[in-house]
């Protein structure tokens, strides 16, 4: 950067942030079969897919309602009206976290990637001191900035995104930030390095505190 040129904006480096936890996301899921994406690896269900699912879930409500611009195609993400409604059960309610049997994982990561567009549209459109009302949260902290969503947001997606690497490398030994940066020391051994780690493990305890 020259003297004469100037750093970038808030709103142009928070929306970097943003679009830098949505592709280290969603890269997670690149490669796998609908079985591996779909696979719950945890004892609370968490799966890749469901994670991207859920994401476009997040990005639809807090880019379009709270700013009153509404998501444009209901039809392609029916769990939403579903789970607003008032006589929504824990199946409706828990919807948004893994893909159906009529899901696929092209559908799920293209819908993903429309919703970028769409919540995209609302961060150029507004200035990052625009309000917005997420009735969802607790009385008092509902009326937010666009500023305020986009930190939120990118916080969420990143901690996602944290749940993924871990995920994706349960699957099958896949790591890394991004493609080609594994992110890892060159020659290291790892199964050394956690064989010892389990060592000294097992020799405190196991009950839990």
């Amino acid at each position: 950067m020259t003297t004469s040129e100037l750093p970038p904006d808030a709103k142009t480096v928070l929306h970097r942030y943003l679009r830098g936890a949505r592709e280290a996301l969603l890269w997670k899921v690149e490669g796998l079969s609908e079985r591996e994406a779909r696979m719950p690896r945890t004892p609370t269900g968490t799966n890749l897919l469901g994670l991207v699912k859920h994401a476009a879930t997040v990005e639809i409500g807090y880019f379009g309602d709270v700013f009153g611009r509404p998501w444009p195609r209901p039809e392609d993400a029916p769990w939403l009206a579903a789970a607003d409604a008032p006589d929504a059960d824990a199946d409706a309610l828990q919807a948004e976290f893994f893909a159906t049997e009529d899901e696929s994982v092209e559908q799920i990561v293209g819908l993903y990637r429309q919703v970028w567009d769409f919540a995209d549209a609302t961060i150029d459109a507004l200035p990052l001191d625009a309000p917005g009302h997420v009735w969802w949260w607790r009385e008092g902290n509902r009326d937010v900035t666009l500023h305020q969503i986009l930190v939120h947001v990118s916080t969420e997606l990143s901690r996602h995104a944290g749940h993924a690497d871990i995920l994706r490398e349960e699957a099958d030994g896949a790591v890394g930030m991004r493609a080609g940066n594994d992110n890892l020391a060159d020659g290291f051994d790892y199964a050394a390095f956690t064989t010892r780690l389990r060592g000294i493990a097992e020799q405190f305890p196991g009950a839990a505190r």
